[in-house]
């Protein structure tokens, strides 16, 4: 004879299937976010842009990540190594990161010391062609000490030792998997490249380069079981198809980099939908101009440095580019353009503020009759009478590039207006930022860093210490066809001056004398006007207004803390 059911047992049952008939229990959890500029490959080693190091972020990890104030802390690191805690000699010339037992790649395999070891490899072989080289500049070896130990050898003392495997410009890769894709194989690695082994919260289901990638859960993540099942990031479209998207329609739970007009932003806010989010990390909208003559007739010669034997016939004159400069309204383009989310740049270096420079405030004063008074003063007149100067025979026409985007667009044509009064012709083009932006610089004409325009528009950041990427602007870093034009150096500017300080940046120990040489570096490229700063951009996107745990974060990827987002 069976025994009856406890009643207990009858109400738990009943529960059970109360709970199963209500709407959505069960269902599949998905968070979609658009990413109007896709990526082009979800890595930040072989392709540029945030984008693509968002893309990645979702599965590949560093070391240690920034929070939202800009504070270091630890990811597959157990902790963050300092002075204080004996992970950084005495000397700075090493760092030693103990890693997590824990973690283990997507596959179930372990994560070790050798994967990190391997990283650095696979970034410095220079046939990589690895856009994040800079960040591992100064180091002379990476050794695993055992399996949970790393340590970093610097040549010479370094202040900030947190520019290699830190955020999600640097993760870690597994070395099992990109063992056989190190210098020239690198390119011919499609699907490592595409569906990377990552430690992070998700992994890649399918990756469509510059169209759509989509996500599982990690059922091998070592930390709390994320919210969602799914996430699908989208491609396409243009920033403004994304805020309605988030803030009017809701079709998608995240809209990425909303560069639409503030009043557009505000009005699609109020409909109650989504929440507009927003921070500012020195992101600087600026102009890069060509320190090489970009001439078709010079053919692979286009846009080379050749050690200076290749100047841009006018460019390279500092009266021409200081006053393409003077003849900008900054404030105007930051409040008509920008709104909340944006505000004057005069600098390379716009933040942490104890880096930012005061002597060039000036820079938000427009001025017009300045700027031609100066070209006149240098000879840099109109002889023909057609509205456009002429330096040494050759008329002041350029080519100035940048994304398909309404603010950018909008940004080209109040320049090229202004540039038009001081006798300056500017003829505008813009290119698809997923091929921009992209890794592949044999895109010829679309690519940033090949470069073939005279002018160019993007934005980037000198990061939270900003040595490394003013490393990157040295006379060595020039982009070129030797390293496949993936070194920092984008304006292909040298200034022996700034070079001769590099090395004392690099002796110097975090505190006033450091903030002060950066002041004194920062001012003088950007008096050289290799680059014309315009905008300090924040970061902007929207969420509805269900999407709960997003911290925007202007230091590190946005998706740095996916793992903890939830409805």
């Amino acid at each position: 004879m069976k025994a009856p059911i406890a009643l207990s047992t009858i109400a738990a049952l009943l529960g059970l299937l109360t709970l199963l008939a209500m709407p959505g229990c069960g269902e599949e959890k998905v968070l979609t976010l658009r990413y109007w500029q896709a990526a082009t490959l979800p890595s930040p080693y072989l392709a540029s842009g945030f984008k693509d190091s968002d893309a990645a972020a979702l599965t590949l990890e560093p070391l240690a990540s920034y929070d939202p104030d800009g504070n270091l802390v630890p990811r597959l690191a157990v902790e963050v190594p300092t002075v204080e805690n004996g992970g950084v000699s005495a000397d700075l010339t090493s760092i030693t990161w103990s890693l997590r037992d824990d973690a283990k790649w997507s596959d179930g395999s372990d994560f070790s010391a050798s994967d990190v070891v391997f990283t650095w490899r696979y970034c410095t072989d220079e046939a990589t062609g690895c856009v994040a080289e800079d960040n591992f500049e100064g180091i002379s070896d990476v050794t695993a000490v055992d399996d949970r130990t790393v340590r970093v050898e610097f040549d010479a003392p370094t202040p900030f030792p947190y520019s290699a495997f830190v955020s999600s410009a640097t993760p870690i890769i597994s070395e099992a998997q990109f063992r056989d894709c190190v210098g020239a194989a690198a390119s011919g690695c499609g699907e490592q490249n595409a569906n990377p082994l990552g430690t992070g919260p998700f992994r890649i289901v399918e990756f469509a380069s510059e169209e759509r990638a989509e996500y599982e859960r990690n059922p091998h993540y070592r930390g709390d079981r994320p919210y969602f099942d799914r996430v699908i990031i989208e491609g396409g479209g243009d920033a403004e198809s994304a805020a309605r998207a988030a803030l009017e329609s809701g079709t998608v739970d995240y809209g990425w980099n909303l560069q639409v007009p503030p009043e557009m932003l505000a009005s699609l806010e109020a409909q109650g939908v989504g929440t507009v989010v927003s921070s500012f990390a020195g992101l600087t909208e600026r102009l890069v101009l060509n320190q090489t003559n970009v001439d078709p007739a010079l053919g692979d010669d286009r846009s080379e440095y050749l050690d200076g034997a290749n100047p841009h016939p006018f460019l390279s004159f500092h009266p021409v580019r200081q006053a393409m400069s003077l003849a900008i309204h900054r404030t105007r383009l930051a409040e008509e353009l920008y709104g909340f989310a944006g505000r004057p740049a005069c600098n390379l270096v716009e933040a942490p503020v104890r880096y930012r420079s005061s002597a060039n405030d000036g820079c938000v004063a427009q001025d017009i009759a300045g700027a031609q008074r100066l070209l006149d003063e240098n000879g840099v007149v109109d002889s023909d009478g057609d509205g456009v100067r002429e330096h040494n025979g050759v008329p002041l026409r350029i080519t100035y590039q940048t994304t398909e985007n309404k603010v950018r667009q909008g940004t080209q044509e109040l320049i090229q207006g202004w540039w038009r009064e001081i006798g300056i012709e500017a003829s505008l083009v813009w290119h698809d930022a997923g091929v921009f932006f992209g890794g592949d610089p044999s895109t010829e004409d679309a690519s940033y860093r090949r470069f073939l325009a005279d002018v160019q528009m993007y934005a980037t950041d000198t990061g939270i210490d900003p040595a490394s990427y003013l490393n990157s602007m040295g006379c060595k870093h020039i982009q070129s066809r030797e390293n496949n034009w993936a070194d920092g150096n984008n304006s292909r500017g040298c200034n022996p001056e700034f070079d001769a300080l590099l090395p004392r940046l690099d002796a110097l120990t975090i505190g006033p004398e450091r903030d002060a040489l950066v002041k004194q570096m920062n001012d003088i490229y950007v008096q050289n006007y290799f680059e014309i700063f315009l905008v300090d951009r924040g970061l902007v996107s929207a969420h509805a207004n269900d999407l709960k745990g997003v911290r925007m974060n202007a230091w590190d990827s946005e998706l740095w803390n996916i793992a903890e987002w939830r409805r």
